[in-house]
């Protein structure tokens, strides 16, 4: 198992689209899995003078749906991180001033619609976030959150319908 430390990088877009320096891809996901029908773009990017990754879309509540996201296997083949030395995840973001979810999954979770959640608002403006592991809270599940077997993260704009407008420039291990 790979040990993530604080500052550990999970993406700073120093490899080519979508690829990251942990020897894992970014992929957009949308709720056409469940039959919804949201549309999702994701794509390196200058935003704002800056390198990002940007995801846009339209979150619709048809069917069912109400989710677009980026989402990434923390190392590759699906297997576990621990990042239990570590208090959270710092990322670097410019947005449309609209909620957005980090979503992280660990090994102990086997349904596609269970996670860790944390919000946060993506500004105008690029500004630098710390979400700390305290912050998280579990969807749909029991189970306690464990740093030490993180799987997978996503950036989702989910629950409303909406236009997402989300760049990403740094993404860490806090």
């Amino acid at each position: 198992m790979t040990r993530a430390l604080p500052g550990t990088v999970i993406d700073d877009l120093s490899r080519p689209f979508p690829l990251t320096p942990l020897g894992t891809a970014w992929e957009a996901v949308t709720d056409a899995v469940m039959g919804g029908t949201s549309s999702v773009r994701l794509a390196r990017a200058v935003v704002a003078g800056r390198p990002a990754l940007h995801l846009t879309g339209t979150v619709r509540l048809d069917n069912n749906g109400g989710f677009v996201q980026m989402a990434l296997d923390l190392a590759p083949g699906g297997a576990a991180v621990d990042a239990s030395a570590c208090a959270g995840i710092d990322l670097l973001v410019h947005g449309n001033g609209e909620r957005y979810g980090l979503h992280l999954r660990t090994a102990g979770l086997d349904r596609p619609w269970q996670s860790y959640r944390h919000e946060f608002t993506a500004s105008p403006g690029w500004r630098p976030l710390r979400l700390p592991f305290a912050g998280f809270r579990p969807h749909r599940t029991t189970l306690p959150f464990d740093p030490g077997r993180l799987r997978r993260i996503g950036i989702v704009a989910i629950g409303r319908a909406f236009l997402a407008d989300l760049a990403l420039a740094e993404l860490r291990f806090a």
